[in-house]
């Protein structure tokens, strides 16, 4: 079992940047891909970034690369997103995800722990 907690969400003005953390409890922390996905009112939950167990590959939505970057500290059993040049359109909840290696990291649906999401809010 995998328990995520972020941190790291605010208030900031476009063009700011924010670092979110995703705390991760558990010795199968490796064992999982680890990602970001976001979801504003009234929208659904979509794919921000993924980073594969050993960090060595991460992925991102169109949206945000360039802008945001994903690491991962497995030492410390953390996930952290950059967020840099941040726009109002960036503004949403932002949850924590962790997938199991086999299964689709950029999928909802096939994630198999969620944190408890942390508001970012970008103001214009």
């Amino acid at each position: 079992q995998v328990q995520l907690v972020e941190s790291g969400g605010g208030l900031v003005q476009a063009g700011g940047s924010l670092r979110l953390s995703c705390a991760a409890s558990g010795r199968t922390f490796s064992t999982y891909v680890m990602g970001w996905f976001r979801q504003a009112p009234g929208k659904e939950r979509e794919f921000v970034a993924a980073i594969s167990y050993s960090g060595g590959s991460t992925y991102y939505a169109d949206s945000v690369k360039g802008r945001f970057a994903i690491s991962r500290d497995n030492a410390k059993n953390t996930v952290y997103l950059q967020m840099n040049s941040l726009k109002p359109e960036d503004t949403a909840v932002y949850y924590c995800a962790a997938t199991y290696y086999s299964r689709s990291y950029s999928r909802p649906d096939e994630v198999d722990y969620w944190g408890q999401g942390t508001q970012v809010t970008v103001s214009s």
